[in-house]
């Protein structure tokens, strides 16, 4: 008998991509699954020859050679399914899904595990130049007696009896069979006659396990550190999970941080605004000198580039921006008072030379000169 299309067995165009195949193909096979059909030979047909076509479609190499040279270019590879269990066997990641188990060899499954999660406090100054901190945290780690296995040292877990060793009994409900824990042995196809005395045949115990975190230069709350391998031990042989270090960085008086940038305040004097002066500003390794430009008018950002906080893993870094304050003095001496009358009428007047001799005069007033 002739071979159907495998793109008209599945339903589906020459164009369709991937998911547009797997998905057709579940579709086929939930309609002519056996346990949904018994004894329908008909269906058992449809479901061998949709999982035929899959097999040959899913396959970028199978289905190029398909498209050239039709059946001809797959003989041989795309027929090869003698029995519905093994295109189970097969097909093991669709059917897991589509009927709730799953054809893997039998015995324990590794297991990832669990990571785990820590909340840092650090200061400012440790946020903002890096640090390397020590930390101390509890763990559950793999019992050294028992190597993990739950057993008593000198035994070792014997297969389970119920599921004989699979981990998994399936039950029917309706048309389907469920894969579902064994009870016996709670999923992990082996019993411990013996448990290990020391972690009470669990194969985990509390410790306390130090270690350092390294904190790069620049980060912000927030931020996840992650150190690979030192979250919960996996079982069965599984890979350890993860620590994520969650960190909390304490504000600094001096700063109101915007991303990398950095602002503060400072305050000058009226004459020092107008005159121009030199002040310190706060930096992060020390006082930075910064220029007040004359003329300068309270409300003012001034830019220091490159004096904020370092990009973490990178070699730029912020800005700090400075908001330049004017203070408007109070308490002013009757002498005090009658140079800025003197100065507001040459002011007013507006010969350069008043004007500068009145400023002149202020400033030694104030005790800038």
């Amino acid at each position: 008998m002739n071979q159907r299309d495998y793109y008209e067995v599945l339903g589906v165009s020459k164009s369709a991509d991937d998911d547009e195949i797997k998905l057709a193909y579940r579709k086929l096979a939930l309609q002519y699954h056996p346990d949904h059909n018994p004894g329908d030979a008909e269906a058992e047909r449809k479901f061998k020859e949709a999982a035929e076509a899959y097999d040959v479609l899913r396959d970028s190499d199978k289905r190029a050679r398909y498209d050239r040279f039709g059946h001809a270019g797959v003989q041989g590879g795309g027929s090869g399914f003698g029995t519905t269990e093994d295109i189970f066997v097969h097909f093991s990641d669709i059917f897991g899904d589509l009927f709730g188990f799953s054809h893997s060899s039998r015995g324990p499954r590794a297991v990832s595990g669990d990571d785990l999660r820590y909340n840092l406090n650090i200061t400012f100054a440790q946020a903002a130049k890096g640090d390397e901190i020590a930390l101390r945290l509890p763990k559950r780690v793999t019992c050294p007696d028992c190597k993990g296995s739950g057993a008593a040292p000198g035994t070792k877990p014997e297969t389970c009896r119920q599921c004989d060793g699979a981990g998994q009994v399936r039950r029917s409900q309706g048309f389907f069979q469920i894969a579902m824990p064994c009870p016996v042995c709670r999923g992990t196809g082996q019993m411990v006659a013996k448990p290990c005395p020391r972690c009470k045949g669990n194969g985990i115990v509390a410790d306390t396990r130090e270690l350092i975190v390294r904190v790069p230069a620049g980060v912000d709350t927030g931020t996840r550190l992650r150190v690979r391998g030192e979250g919960e031990p996996g079982h069965h042989s599984g890979p350890p999970g993860d620590l994520y270090v969650v960190l909390s960085v304490e504000p600094d008086k001096r700063y109101q941080r915007e991303g990398q940038n950095l602002l503060c305040t400072e305050t000058v004097t009226f004459v020092q605004a107008a005159l121009g002066h030199e002040i310190d500003a706060p930096g992060i390794d020390g006082p930075l000198p910064l220029e007040i430009p004359k003329g300068t008018q309270s409300g003012s950002l001034l830019r220091l580039a490159g004096e904020g906080l370092p990009y973490p893993g990178q070699s730029r870094r912020g800005d700090m921006l400075v908001e330049i304050r004017v203070l408007t003095p109070t308490n002013l001496s009757e002498q005090q008072i009658e140079l800025l009358r003197e100065f507001e009428r040459a002011s007013e007047q507006r010969p350069l030379e008043k004007v500068k001799r009145a400023a002149k005069k202020i400033k030694k007033v104030i005790g800038l000169e």
